[in-house]
């Protein structure tokens, strides 16, 4: 067991991260308290270093006529951040309105209101955002099947 000495602080440890922002310092400081939100700037970062979600707005069929409406980077983003957070409930998404930090490190410009994004979702044709879904979610595991792997199946294990 080691005895703190008065004054001394653990050290902080920081990591330059990639975002659609420029780069970002992220500091951890041991013992300090932490949020689930506080890994959300790596996904951030690897969502921009593979190109995913920037391909991902890129083809959604989303389209608006008002220039009144938001953008569909801030649509799309508002709902990645609220799943990130771990809402699932088109109610929750308010919550991110206060978001000041990652909004912009996802490249947004606004946090979108439930309302925006529900009737945003509600107004894509479903064969159209079925197929953009489907083709962006095999994008994403399709790599994986060029590599070689085992399949390892336990079968002492019985469902009830």
């Amino acid at each position: 067991m080691r005895s703190k000495i008065a004054g001394n602080r653990p050290e902080e440890t920081a990591t330059s991260l990639d975002t659609l922002a420029g780069k970002v310092d992220v500091k951890w400081a041991p013992g300090g308290a932490v949020s689930s939100l506080g890994r959300m700037p790596f996904c951030i970062e690897f969502l921009k270093t593979s190109g995913l979600f920037d391909k991902w707005v890129e083809d959604c069929p989303l389209r608006y006529s008002s220039g009144n409406a938001p953008e569909k980077r801030d649509i799309l983003g508002t709902l990645v951040l609220s799943v990130l957070a771990g809402h699932w409930r088109y109610a929750h998404i308010n919550a991110r309105g206060g978001d000041g930090i990652h909004p912009e490190l996802l490249g947004m410009t606004r946090v979108a209101s439930e309302d925006w994004v529900r009737r945003g979702m509600q107004s894509m044709d479903a064969a159209a955002s079925g197929g953009w879904l489907k083709e962006h979610l095999k994008a994403s595991y399709e790599p994986l099947l060029q590599e070689p792997w085992v399949l390892d199946v336990d079968s002492t294990v019985k469902p009830l």
